[in-house]
């Protein structure tokens, strides 16, 4: 017990770095999601292929293996030292983020994808007779109907996306995971210490989970007025 309230404001403060990694990962991811959906709903053949085959390359292999390729692999490839990209790749933070937004926008560009195939094509038939022009039509009507319907399944991509950051403690980063694992190879009490963490991340999946409902209920709300 003792170990357990020494550990909390040390896991607590390790936390910051937790949501960092996820905040900033899910903002550029969304943006990767976005861009891949649509040119998966593309009827350019080439377009199609690389988001397809990039959204089913980042889901058909483990985000550990994806961040260890990131990291370690590409820092063996000589024009990569030798260039600017170096820069970014050669900081496990970076690299990390990096991962994380490939493997969310992988998983967020199938489910707006979905999102987008599934609206009322009604709806979209009414905005181009109104003379609205695609552009338009994608900001205005298309991205909200996606985006409303794609809440459920994009919270819990952002809660596997919390969890999936504590892999970043196998690059040298002491988020959560990474701090905990640290007073276990000093203390030797593993079992304390991981339920202090896992009570954190537990908590901070239980405010994601009811942000979620909440945009839910607030989007519904507006419908029905």
């Amino acid at each position: 017990m003792d170990l357990m309230i020494e550990s909390f404001p040390r896991l607590l403060n390790a936390t910051k770095l937790t949501i960092e990694l996820t905040l900033l990962s899910l903002f550029f991811g969304i943006f990767v999601g976005v861009f891949f959906a649509i040119l998966r709903t593309s009827k350019n053949k080439i377009f199609y292929h690389i988001a397809y085959y990039y959204s089913y390359i980042l889901r058909g292999t483990p985000l550990l293996v994806q961040i260890f390729i990131i990291y370690f692999g590409l820092g063996q490839v000589e024009w990569i030292r030798e260039s600017f990209l170096w820069i970014v790749l050669k900081e496990p933070y970076s690299c990390a983020i990096l991962a994380f937004t490939l493997n969310t926008g992988a998983y967020s560009s199938e489910i707006f994808r979905s999102a987008f195939e599934t609206i009322n094509k009604g709806i979209l038939e009414a905005a181009e007779g109104l003379g609205l022009n695609k552009m338009h039509t994608f900001f205005k009507i298309k991205l909200p109907i996606a985006i409303k319907q794609s809440l459920p399944a994009y919270g819990n991509e952002m809660i596997l996306m919390l969890k999936g950051t504590s892999l970043a403690s196998t690059v040298t980063l002491l988020d959560l995971t990474g701090v905990a694992k640290h007073i276990i190879s000093t203390t030797f009490r593993p079992v304390e210490v991981f339920i202090v963490a896992g009570g954190i991340y537990l908590f901070m999946t239980f405010i994601i989970h009811n942000f979620i409902k909440y945009l839910e209920k607030k989007y519904n709300y507006e419908s029905t007025k």
